[in-house]
């Protein structure tokens, strides 16, 4: 059939009667899927390596100790030893369990086994159905058991700001990833003994919330819990007692969920990672109990993020935070896009598609999982990143095997063991092929097996073909068309067929045979995109893969100018170097010179700028000296910075390790910041290097009123007072760090003192930088 666009097929069916798709329909699980090669098995392989050389034991290190049982391994470094400590272990168990389910090697089903055996043990021995890994910090600065917790908050001491909960590291996100590894052992490995851990546990917490009033309750859910309600949910569908599904409800955190079921985006300022899986929660309450508000609540929280909250990689947040809509370009910064984040927003997106089964769930389903997941693993040696830095010449930063466990390595583990739970999704007699993965699948629901083969997204042919079928029936097989593919062509064994169109999928409806083969071709053009809400802001695409512009290696000096792309007609001075692997050329576009483009989740150890200042050849005569001018500014800043601390940012404030009393994080205008009231302080610690530095602290220019100290190491360098009239405006004050006190120092401790019964700050970020 010749190519044809979407809308003049509808027209060239003319009266063909149309079928209509299945209103719902779900994943063809994992386990009937295999990938062929591709740069997901590639992924998929590198990871595999990793779950293999990583130790059940040292993940399960604080389990056993804090149950009084012998330790069998050296607890592992970064987060796992921090009061998050055990986190790991949930993450890894649903990894093991999806890279079982995608492979079906049964040395991943043998570690489950033995890590729920453990784990029963560490039941047996607290007793009452408790196992945890995580601790807690101690007013005297003593580690111990987290356990301890609780029997604290049932008597009313209640103690959160955002990541912390009376001295512990996010508990309750810390046993819903504990949840989730037991749910996905029990129903990806059929280990019916995680059923019965997970049973205990929930016994636990469930005793717990039953003596915690709904006050309480809203308290505790101020500190990050992850996506609990889901866990307790799932629970529901497996084991049928009743208090598993009202304990799901009530986990409920009304200060972010009302205004959002209320179809209300107050998302700006708010952790990003923290509140998806609420959402995904909400969803899968609406598909346990049938409460249409919380599919509405899901959906309108979806639509916004991925419609104003959103990277042209798919990923969302900067430095963790959601920000105000559609102002994307404000926010090109060295810590966009957490993967953790993506790796959610995608569970959420298999919900909502599951309810309603359109193309465009999976135009960004598609998106994200190429440009942003496949991203944040380097391939060569299975690391991942936290960030995708998205500000033009940042490198990618991947972690170490076994000294970081940040969040978005343990989310990555489960990315990396999963890319063919999402190509093939069915309802009755109806098949969407919804991503051109390389894999065969075993539809066994109805006795046929197929292969795609393609080297999509690099080539736009993809050819799906019927190995076997036993089937006698007509069945549908539906094939995604993208919102960017213009035209298309389809062909079967080679010849036009007829086919229809629905809600962007090609459908053809007939009784398949042994060896059918089915011929799409996908048009791969270069586009630009704009950022949204800016239009001056833009990056390039061809098909489904973001491009951009390569800078130089990772290791290489980089003269911090972002680029910019200058001309009328932009798209005709790409030079393809190599078509089959998405690689162009510019010519006489960029600035300060032209560049090469590829894809950019493969740029893995190269610096890249994926969005570019927009300007025709008249307007950039115009700005080109401003634009210099900026760009020195902000060349030099960098040059100079020695560290950066985001004040009421809950992992800014962790990773410099933030000592607080009588102290609160703000937002104003858009800002997070930190004050302390009279009585309080706040101290954090900062990076330092030899010779002079300087202090820069920003602060609202309205502040009135405001009398606080600045120290280092305890000798204080600025007494400040405020008593601003620059409403609407931040101002930055200098303040000169004597040589002496950081002399043979590697880090200093700066501390913010209220004085005269007065306030200090709030303070919007502190930078240390070298002396001019």
């Amino acid at each position: 059939m010749s190519a044809l666009s979407l809308s003049s097929f509808t027209h060239a069916v003319g009266t063909k009667k149309i079928r209509v798709l299945p209103s719902r329909a779900q994943a063809i699980p994992l386990k009937q899927v295999r990938l062929l090669a591709s740069p997901y098995l590639q992924a998929l392989k590198a990871n595999r390596a990793y779950l293999l050389r990583l130790d059940a034991n040292r993940f399960l290190h604080n389990y056993h100790r804090f149950a009084g049982l012998p330790t069998k391994g050296k607890i592992y470094g970064g987060w796992e030893s921090d009061t998050i400590a055990g986190e790991g272990l949930g993450h890894y168990l649903s990894a093991l369990a999806l890279m079982f389910a995608q492979t079906g090697e049964p040395e991943f089903r043998d570690r489950i086994d033995y890590i729920v055996t453990e784990l029963a043990q560490v039941q047996s021995a607290h007793g009452d159905g408790y196992i945890g890994g995580f601790m807690r910090k101690r007013h005297d600065g003593s580690i111990v058991d987290g356990k301890e917790i609780f029997a604290e908050m049932l008597q009313g001491e209640i103690r959160s700001a955002g990541f912390d909960l009376n001295g512990c590291w996010v508990p309750f996100y810390n046993w819903h990833k504990v949840m989730a590894g037991l749910l996905d052992a029990h129903a990806l490995a059929e280990n019916e003994q995680a059923l019965q851990v997970l049973i205990g546990l929930a016994t636990y917490i469930d005793r717990f919330f039953s003596a915690v009033n709904d006050q309480q309750l809203q308290q505790i859910l101020h500190c990050e819990h992850g996506g609990i309600n889901e866990s307790f949910a799932e629970l529901y569908t497996r084991h049928k007692d009743a208090r598993w599904l009202a304990l799901a409800v009530r986990l409920y955190h009304r200060q972010v969920l009302d205004p959002l079921q209320a179809q209300r985006d107050e998302l700006a300022n708010t952790h990003a990672n923290t509140q998806i899986p609420k959402l995904i929660g909400l969803a899968r309450l609406f598909e346990v109990n049938g409460d249409s508000r919380h599919a509405e609540t899901a959906r309108f929280f979806w639509n916004r993020v991925t419609r104003h909250h959103s990277y042209v990689i798919g990923g969302q947040g900067d430095r963790e935070y959601f920000f105000e809509p559609d102002t994307i370009a404000k926010h090109l910064t060295e810590q966009t896009c957490e993967a953790c984040c993506s790796y959610n927003m995608l569970k959420l997106t298999r919900h909502l598609y599951s309810w309603s089964p359109e193309a465009h769930y999976f135009d960004y389903y598609e998106r994200t999982h190429l440009n942003h997941i496949l991203a944040h693993q380097n391939p060569a040696t299975g690391m991942f990143t936290y960030m995708t830095p998205l500000m033009a010449g940042v490198p990618r930063e991947f972690s170490s095997e076994e000294n970081d466990f940040w969040c978005c390595v343990l989310s990555g583990m489960e990315s990396h063991a999963k890319h063919g739970d999402s190509i093939y999704w069915h309802a009755d007699d109806c098949l969407f092929i919804n991503l051109y993965i390389p894999s065969k699948i075993d539809w066994q629901q109805q006795s046929m097996q197929c292969e795609l083969e393609t080297a999509y997204p690099y080539h736009g042919d993809i050819r799906f073909r019927i190995a076997q079928s036993n089937t006698k029936k007509k069945l549908r097989m539906a094939f995604r068309i993208p919102a960017w593919a213009s035209h298309f062509e389809l062909k079967l064994n080679g010849e036009k067929l007829p086919f229809t169109i629905e809600k962007s999928y090609a459908i053809i409806d007939r009784q398949w045979h042994s060896g059918d083969l089915v011929q799409l071709s996908l048009p791969l053009h270069l586009r630009m995109e704009a950022s949204p809400g800016n239009p001056r802001i833009a990056s390039f695409l061809r098909g489904p893969l973001v491009l951009s512009a390569d800078l130089g290696a990772s290791q290489d000096p980089f003269d911090g100018v972002a680029p910019a792309i200058v001309g009328n007609q932009l798209l005709r001075a790409f030079t393809p170097i190599q078509q089959n692997a998405a690689h162009y050329q510019t010519k006489g576009i960029g600035r300060p010179r032209d560049f090469q483009f590829k894809p950019f989740y493969a740029q893995y150890l190269r610096r890249s700028a994926a969005y570019f200042a927009i300007f025709s050849d008249d307007e950039w005569a115009i700005a080109e000296t401003q634009f210099k001018e900026e760009q020195a500014r902000q060349q030099e800043l960098n040059a100079r910075a020695v560290d950066v601390m985001h004040l009421g940012e809950m992992q800014a404030e962790r990773d410099h390790q933030l000592e607080a009393d009588i102290s609160y994080p703000v937002v104003y205008r858009g800002r997070n910041g930190r004050d302390a009231r009279t009585g309080g302080f706040f101290s954090f610690k900062m990076r330092v290097k030899r010779g002079s530095l300087v202090l820069h602290a920003t602060y609202s220019g309205e502040e009135k009123n405001r009398d606080f100290s600045i120290s280092v190491d305890g000798t204080e360098i600025a007494h400040v007072v405020l008593n601003g009239n620059r409403a609407g405006e931040f101002i930055e004050q200098e303040y000169p760090i004597p040589e002496v006190l950081t002399q043979d120092k590697n880090q200093i401790l700066i501390r913010f003192t209220p004085l005269n019964g007065r306030t200090a700050g709030p303070v919007f970020g502190c930078r240390l930088y070298t002396v001019k």
